[in-house]
């Protein structure tokens, strides 16, 4: 039986919801249970409805679509995917910060809400548990020293990125529990960037896992969780940004 996404809508511009119905009438699946135009009634609008799904405007009347989203970890016990979307790129940061399911630019795009709607009916990826496409010879892990001599044995996933402390004069991992791993002080980016081909020198600084990457808006690398929250700066260099795309392409 096809499963049915009770939808909540939350804009203050009556055309963009009107827009939004429109398009998501081609999808027998969703069903639209309540309209609001401002956060403070749509928090109400969610407490009662319970819904599955939530397009929600970033900005609103009486807050921000992500100052919402925050609110709502208090008292949403269910599993509720949230879809901002809003006329400005410059918020998908704060989005993904806000751990949204996905984001969309107004006016919606039929190609790009189709897209959203089958990775959410598919649960390909779950943005706050994300685990990035694993090679496959991912079994076979590699192997790190510590700065102690220890040995750490690491799988691609999870590992975000790398970063050089240049103080320290060392490399460490930022993996996917949310710590860093000092490596050996002799540790080098190419010896990193040899590892694995989805390991991808973006700055003199920095080397990301291609499989965590979202894109790259301004010269910033955008990580998908947890990478994305760890407060970094994962600029792309003019050096680096052509191996960038290189690797891309041999993914």
């Amino acid at each position: 039986m096809e499963k049915i996404y009770r939808t909540v809508i939350i804009d203050d511009e009556e055309s963009a919801i009107d827009n939004l119905c429109f398009e998501l009438q081609r999808y027998t699946y969703i069903s639209i249970e309540g309209k609001a135009r401002n956060g403070a009634l749509g928090m109400k609008l969610i407490e009662k409805i319970r819904p599955d799904l939530v397009f929600l405007d970033v900005e609103l009347p009486d807050m921000r679509g992500m100052d919402m989203v925050a609110k709502l970890k208090g008292y949403v016990s269910w599993n509720m995917s949230v879809i901002f979307y809003t006329a400005h790129d410059k918020y998908v940061i704060d989005a993904l910060r806000a751990k949204a399911f996905d984001f969309l630019l107004k006016p919606v795009d039929s190609d790009e809400l189709q897209t959203v709607l089958t990775r959410l009916c598919k649960q390909e990826y779950v943005i706050q548990d994300y685990i990035p496409p694993v090679p496959a010879d991912a079994g076979k892990p590699f192997v790190v020293t510590t700065p102690t001599g220890d040995l750490r044995f690491l799988h691609t996933s999870e590992i975000g990125y790398f970063r050089y402390q240049s103080a320290r004069k060392i490399w460490e991992v930022a993996l996917s529990n949310g710590t860093f791993l000092p490596l050996k002080r002799n540790t080098t980016a190419e010896q990193l960037c040899s590892y694995d081909p989805a390991f991808a020198q973006i700055h003199q600084s920095y080397i990301i896992n291609m499989h965590y990457l979202v894109m790259v808006q301004d010269n910033r690398c955008i990580m998908y969780p947890p990478f994305n929250s760890l407060g970094e700066e994962l600029q792309v260099s003019k050096k680096y940004k052509k191996k960038l795309i290189e690797c891309f392409y041999q993914l």
